[in-house]
């Protein structure tokens, strides 16, 4: 008979231990999509979050601005390095910006900040945090707008309201100390402390015109990808081409370490708990095809017997494990199924334990729990499972075929 054709047929000899075997592969396959999916939604929300609050997921600037941010410090011919960059694959958009240090004044109180000068025709919901989260008054109108949109942490300090003055200091691209006045145009409200007392967005003509700069000349170029993933990849691409020669190429692990850092940890803590949930999908599969083997040792002797080699012994319990692993991964694909949708789409809403956001390395998150699995993930569970289980099944199989024949036969 064919071993295949007998492997399947000895699974359901004890039908309930196998399906229960079978089921506990398929919790192995529903954990694994939730730990994994609910990574690559979060990693991925993460970082697009923190690629919009200002530096995108790969940021161009001068020689060592990232380390040390001065306005001495910038890009020139800005407009011909992004219709560059433009036509890159991956890129969704890029947009030129100013950042710096500054101190905020109004006639009560002087706090210091940081600005991010912004060119408003280029920004949208899409590739800038700020302008989702805006609560009151308008975002910039223009690249010559006098006005300047604070954070209501930031605008509550300061004890300002919308059209009230404020004036900010700097240094320009000399070094020297610089002044302007706005107008308060809008507040933002992004749900972190951190980020709502601290920054404040201005025109980018404007703030040229106060630093000193050229039209052309920018603190960094933010590039926004589709996909994250390939930041590291895209970067390593321009870091060789001569038009950003002299350039410093930075992805979002270099200009965000903390988040990086971060990320690292918990995407270490996520594969702990996953591998102690495949040890025990592997201990159940193992404690069963264990089982089945000692119960059939009087059998397996009268195989061998009668010509039955201990090779192809242990291919047939190789093949039950096979069928087993088979079973599982169907019965863990069918249940996963309907959770994932449900997941992916509608998400369970943890408002109530976190407040309407939360911040994870300085960047906001949405409370929504929900999952998302990338193309590679699912191949990786569903072949890691499937490892496991064969893997599993290696030692029952080899202990079957060791038994000589004459002692399998007296066993009761």
């Amino acid at each position: 008979m064919n071993l295949n054709i007998l492997a399947w047929r000895n699974l359901w000899r004890h039908k309930r231990r196998t399906l229960i075997t079978a089921s506990s592969i398929a919790f192995g396959v529903l954990l694994a999509v939730t730990f994994t999916g609910a990574g690559d939604y979060f990693y991925t929300r993460m970082i697009d979050a923190g690629a919009n609050m200002g530096m995108g997921h790969i940021t161009l600037a001068a020689p060592d601005f990232n380390r040390a941010p001065s306005s001495k410090k910038h890009l020139q011919k800005s407009e011909q390095l992004k219709q560059h960059i433009a036509q890159l694959q991956q890129v969704k958009n890029v947009v030129a910006r100013i950042q710096g240090q500054a101190m905020f004044a109004s006639a009560r109180k002087t706090i210091g900040g940081i600005f991010i000068a912004v060119s408003p025709e280029q920004e949208n919901s899409d590739n800038n945090l700020f302008v989702r989260a805006m609560v009151s008054g308008q975002m910039l109108s223009s690249e010559t707008d006098r006005g300047i949109v604070l954070g209501v942490d930031l605008a509550r300090k300061l004890k300002l309201e919308l059209g009230k003055k404020v004036v900010y200091t700097t240094t320009d691209v000399n070094g020297d100390i610089v002044s302007a006045i706005a107008r308060v145009s809008g507040l933002f409200q992004t749900g972190s402390i951190e980020i709502d007392g601290a920054i404040a967005i201005l025109p980018v003509q404007k703030v040229q015109k106060v630093l000193g700069y050229q039209q052309d000349e920018v603190s960094i170029l933010a590039v926004t990808l589709y996909d994250q993933r390939n930041s590291h990849r895209l970067r390593d691409k321009m870091q060789v081409m001569p038009i950003f020669e002299n350039i410093e190429v930075l992805n979002w692990q270099q200009t965000q370490p903390d988040l990086a850092g971060m990320i690292a940890v918990d995407k270490s803590s996520n594969y702990i708990s996953q591998l102690l949930i495949a040890l025990l999908v592997a201990a159940g599969i193992l404690n069963t095809m264990l089982m089945s083997v000692l119960e059939r040792v009087r059998e397996f002797g009268v195989m061998m017997a009668l010509g039955l080699s201990p090779r192809n012994l242990f291919l047939l319990v190789m093949l039950e494990s096979f069928w087993l692993a088979v079973l599982g991964l169907i019965i863990g694909v069918i249940v996963t199924i309907p959770w994932y949708v449900f997941m992916s789409q509608t998400g369970i809403d943890l408002s109530a334990a976190y407040g309407d956001g939360f911040s994870f390395g300085g960047v906001l998150l949405d409370p929504v729990f929900k999952i998302q699995l990338f193309k590679e993930s699912i191949i990786a569970i569903l072949l890691g499972l499937f490892g496991l289980a064969l893997l599993s099944g290696a030692f029952p199989a080899w202990r079957a075929g060791r038994v000589p024949p004459v002692e399998s036969l007296k066993m009761i």
